[in-house]
């Protein structure tokens, strides 16, 4: 992914080596490339404790035993310094989305990189969660060593495959923005937290912060001419082993349908697709509101 010479976001604010503690709220949707191994967002339980059964992916904090800061890696402190470059990115095209698209006014969200642990307005959040986005404080969240086992462990490589997943979250900012997250989490709380009929509503809302990151690598590409030959592969790798089912079948030999919160990797992919092929954020949303559950 070409970024030279393209600017860092300011809206970054760096907890890294640094602890915080809880703070009661709610939450919008998790990226979840682990969590979608139980198929466990928006469907209650001990998160950490559930993945440290896994025992797919282990992250440790970046403070040493007496709290002191650590000195970050070359390797980290690169990957800062993309993520702020995407995150920028992410600005400057969706202020033109929204304001081609008649869809208001963007108002850029947050990003917070921390390490291990970080209090937010959504509760704790934990290097174990996966990157993921909070209304309560309009942030995403991101622990950078979650790109190392992403790398280490999926197998899912690549700026372009990075890129994708801090768009994924983006993506649900829009989604608030727009009040789609809003109407989904509400329609998810009248059904009851890890329903069937919740968890349908669930992969509604990642599956079009998918279609949504398509839209961003669309017109990214269109303005800045970044997306080089094997990004969109990258990309549509890293969707595909990020699916409910490919994850599923990883952690325990088979699938559950109706436990799946994200998306199988087919659904993924095609989502992820179709917004960079179109660019037209409304006919996500409506098909994402819209469509039945077997239509996804």
């Amino acid at each position: 992914m070409d970024l030279d010479g393209r600017r860092e976001s300011t809206n970054v604010e760096d907890r890294r080596g640094m602890s915080g503690g809880a703070k009661a709220g709610l939450g919008g949707g998790i990226m979840g490339i682990i969590i979608a191994l139980v198929a466990m967002f928006m469907g209650g339980g001990d998160l950490g404790s559930v993945l440290g059964q896994m025992g797919q992916i282990t992250m440790q904090p970046s403070t040493d035993n007496n709290g002191e800061p650590v000195e970050f890696t070359a390797e980290e402190q690169e990957l800062a310094k993309f993520s702020k470059q995407i995150l920028g990115g992410t600005e400057d095209i969706w202020a033109q989305i929204f304001e081609q698209q008649g869809l208001g006014e963007y108002k850029d969200p947050k990003m917070v990189l921390y390490s291990g642990s970080t209090s937010t307005a959504c509760g704790q959040g934990q290097a174990a969660m996966g990157p993921f986005y909070c209304s309560g404080d309009q942030s995403l969240y991101l622990d950078l060593s979650f790109f190392m086992s992403m790398k280490q462990q999926l197998g899912a490589d690549g700026d372009f495959s990075y890129a994708y997943v801090i768009a994924h979250e983006v993506g649900h900012h829009v989604e608030y923005l727009t009040g789609v997250l809003q109407q989904i989490h509400s329609k998810m709380a009248r059904y009851g937290q890890g329903s069937a009929q919740a968890n349908k509503e669930s992969v509604r809302i990642e599956l079009l912060a998918d279609y949504l990151a398509g839209c961003w690598a669309h017109y990214d590409n269109k303005r800045f001419g970044s997306v080089q030959d094997g990004d969109l592969e990258e990309a549509i790798d890293c969707a595909q082993k990020i699916g409910d089912d490919y994850l599923q079948k990883r952690a325990q030999g088979y699938a559950m349908p109706e436990s799946f919160t994200h998306g199988t990797s087919q659904q993924r992919m095609r989502w992820f697709k179709a917004g960079y092929q179109t660019g037209d954020v409304k006919r996500g949303i409506n098909s994402a509101m819209q469509l039945d559950y077997s239509q996804l």
